[in-house]
């Protein structure tokens, strides 16, 4: 029998969302300075929300390469 997959592993569970909360996008637009707390939280308008990827580490090799070479 194989394990649901809701139970899997924890960090599998911690992904990207397209679809924020209420609360969530009230608080993107309070940081953009394009909310005030005497509007009302129905018919927000829509919010861009993007995953950042980061950035790849450098392999040992390439990183004692590249600091040579800055050196010279």
């Amino acid at each position: 029998m194989s394990i649901d997959r809701s139970l899997r592993l924890t960090s599998s569970l911690v992904r990207h969302r397209n679809v924020l909360t209420r609360a969530e996008r009230v608080a993107q637009l309070k940081e953009r300075q394009a909310w005030s707390d005497d509007q009302s939280a129905l018919g927000l308008p829509k919010v861009s929300h993007r995953k950042v990827k980061a950035a790849k580490k450098k392999s040992k090799a390439a990183a004692a390469a590249e600091e040579g070479a800055t050196k010279e």
